[in-house]
């Protein structure tokens, strides 16, 4: 061995002592001392961008690795990556920590915050005993004018009557009642000028009226501020016309879908049919990109590498955007409802079943595609005869499993007024109604399942 020889190791590693990576630059390693530089540098910014100076050893533990490193591929020995590895895998996973602030003992902290939700969403507002409704309403003026109502009126053999036709928010206001079915109670409601209602409460608790054995009851209510909220806040001194409303229910026999149920019901069928429209739209262009975006059907020359770049290039763009920005722009574009959410769902399927199905071309046996070539068949001969018949079978599973996925982003697409049952579900949530929450999860679930069991029938018999 030469000195010039010998020194090739120490001149390596001591490069790559000064600059990571620089050993192996010199040694004529260039990918991998490009790669550890980039690594090491990655890391160290990584570390000094969130303020974790312990996480440090991580970037100088694989420093020293690389001048080892730098050593052990100038003599023809290069070492094995596992400590460098296991320490960006180590650091990543501490820094992710941090940062996505995850605190087990909150689980169970903060459990009784999670029995708001889920009580109400264990009884689901899908189904209810038939019932009977009647209910009355008298005008109040709030506050007062010159000239209030008359705080009286009777409708349908129901009477109402309060103190005054008139009164300020916070103030108290008797009521009276007659004409009511006996023993069940009345709902006492208030409704400002613009419709927006709210249950009276007294001390925090919901008002029930208790009719006697005559039909009648009497409460004294504290008139609600209802107008902070809805765009009334500059009117507070105007005397406007809002109602009290008595409601009263009894139970008929039987049981009915409810009002929400009946939401939750066409809800969940706009939404199939949301996602079977988008995904059967986007068959059609999915299927001749992907064969313009597979490799071994574009053919060696400059035209077909220009192509097959061009068409995985606008499928890699599609699938990055998530549908629920794709979604916005279509809602400000043909506005709210359904259809923004099933062109914005379709956009993402082209890109997704489109790079799925360039991915089966790339796999099937190059035999027959050969075969056909050599007879000199035209391109779409060749894909006719020797690539159809090959990627059917997979083509349908794909299509029927992205079918199964845009059901459940459409119930997402919802949320931004892309219709289907996430818009009522976005609504619920807001109100905080989670037994209506609860009735859209079970009948997602149902949908869900129900599809599931489906495409795999068809899978069965496909493949």
């Amino acid at each position: 061995m030469t000195a010039g020889t010998s020194a090739r190791p120490v001149v390596a590693a001591l490069l790559s002592a000064v600059v990571p990576g620089l050993g192996q630059l010199y040694v004529g390693r260039w990918r991998r001392g490009v790669a550890i530089l980039l690594t090491i540098s990655f890391s160290a910014l990584v570390v000094l961008w969130h303020g974790v100076p312990g996480w440090s050893l991580a970037p100088a533990v694989m420093w020293m690795w690389a001048v080892w490193d730098a050593w052990g591929v100038s003599v023809g020995f290069p070492r094995s990556a596992i400590a460098p590895v296991m320490a960006v895998l180590a650091m990543s996973y501490g820094i992710g920590w941090k940062v996505a602030r995850i605190d087990p003992g909150a689980l169970t902290r903060n459990l009784h915050r999670a029995g708001v939700v889920l009580g109400p969403m264990v009884h689901p507002d899908l189904i209810s005993p038939r019932q009977e409704i009647q209910q009355i309403y008298v005008t109040v003026e709030v506050p007062c004018s010159a000239d209030p109502p008359g705080g009286n009126r009777s409708a349908s053999g129901l009477t109402l009557t309060a103190s005054a036709g008139c009164a300020g928010a916070g103030e108290q206001l008797a009521i009276a009642g007659s004409g009511f079915w006996p023993g069940l109670p009345v709902e006492l409601w208030w409704e400002d000028s613009i419709g927006e209602r709210a249950r009276l409460l007294r001390s925090r608790e919901i008002i029930l009226a208790e009719p006697d054995a005559e039909g009648m009851f009497a409460e004294v209510i504290i008139v609600p501020q209802m107008r902070s909220g809805t765009g009334q806040e500059a009117n507070l001194d105007q005397p406007l016309p809002e109602r009290l409303i008595a409601i009263q229910r009894r139970p008929i026999g039987g049981y009915q879908i409810t009002e929400n149920g009946q939401r939750v019901i066409s809800g969940i069928f706009e939404t199939i049919s949301l996602a079977l429209m988008a995904t059967t739209l986007s068959i059609f262009a999915a299927v001749p990109l992907g064969f313009l975006a597979a490799r071994n059907l574009t053919g060696a020359g400059l035209a077909g590498w220009a192509v097959y770049a061009a068409t995985r290039t606008v499928l890699n763009v599609l699938r990055s955007i998530e549908p629920l920005i794709i979604a916005i722009v279509f809602v400000v574009t043909v506005g709210l409802g359904p259809f923004a959410g099933m062109l914005a769902i379709m956009t993402h399927s082209i890109a997704a079943l489109g790079k799925l199905y360039s991915e089966v071309v790339e796999s099937i046996d190059p035999g027959p595609i050969e075969a056909v070539w050599a007879t000199g068949a035209s391109w779409l001969e060749v894909v006719r005869y020797s690539v159809v018949p090959q990627v059917m079978p997979p083509f349908v599973a794909f299509t029927l499993y992205r079918w199964d996925i845009n059901v459940r982003s459409s119930i997402i697409i919802g949320f931004v007024g892309g219709g289907g049952i996430g818009a009522w579900l976005f609504q619920w949530i807001n109100l905080g109604d989670y037994r209506a929450v609860g009735a859209s999860f079970v009948a997602i679930v149902i949908v869900v399942m129900a599809l599931d069991f489906a495409s795999a029938r068809v899978r069965e018999r496909v493949i």
